[in-house]
């Protein structure tokens, strides 16, 4: 079969959209679960604080591409069918969140510990010291670190291809054996990751430059 150019920007587009899709679904989720695993490696429950900091150090401490199979291969020894994209969204999720759960801790203790006093003055318990005082402050810290770090999980999607998940690198692989022109493939597929990342790195260095003149 022949591929014209605009066949295979097309096939690579098509590829590009499930990309961008996991990448928004592991950001998203990845922040719930983060924001959790957050408010357990601050909270003041001793047993909390240690189950947080194992699961953050368990998912930072071990490859992508290994929680990837241990998805995609373990829950299936217990009988249950995963499919290529919900195995992709854990594995990316569980990532994302241990990452970013360990951003965000790291800027809620950059807030002056003369905050937590002054708002524990005012008769506020821990949930509403954060709440009110803590997370307003640390959100101007935190945006610019998380959205550089949307980066490494749109480049992180394309460890999914080993599983069978179409997105761009996949689609690309595809092509390039169907048409033997692995150079110009290859190339479109590395501008199309170029074309997602870089603006969300403008975008992150234009933040930091920001809120730290503002700060």
């Amino acid at each position: 079969m022949d591929f014209t150019l605009w066949d295979i920007v097309r096939n690579l587009l098509a590829g590009l959209q499930w990309t961008l899709l996991l990448s928004l679904v592991a950001f998203v989720c990845g922040g719930v679960v983060g924001l959790l695993a957050l408010l357990a490696r601050i909270s003041d429950n001793l047993t909390l604080r240690i189950l947080a900091r194992g699961y953050i150090e368990l998912f930072q401490g071990t490859p992508l591409l290994m929680q990837l199979f241990m998805v995609f291969f373990g829950i299936a020894l217990f009988g249950i069918d995963v499919s290529a994209w919900m195995a992709a969204a854990v594995a990316l999720t569980l990532f994302t969140s241990a990452f970013l759960a360990e951003i965000w801790r790291g800027c809620v203790e950059s807030i002056p510990r003369g905050q937590w006093e002054a708002s524990a003055s005012l008769a506020l318990n821990r949930f509403e010291q954060l709440r009110h005082v803590v997370l307003p402050q640390a959100l101007r810290i935190a945006v610019a670190p998380t959205v550089g770090f949307s980066v490494q999980v749109v480049k992180g999607t394309a460890v999914t291809s080993i599983i069978g998940f179409t997105e761009l690198t996949k689609t690309g692989g595809m092509l390039a054996n169907a048409t033997f022109e692995p150079f110009l493939i290859y190339g479109l597929v590395s501008l199309g990751y170029f074309l997602l990342c870089f603006p969300l790195s403008l975008g992150a260095r234009y933040l930091e430059r920001r809120l730290h003149a503002t700060a």
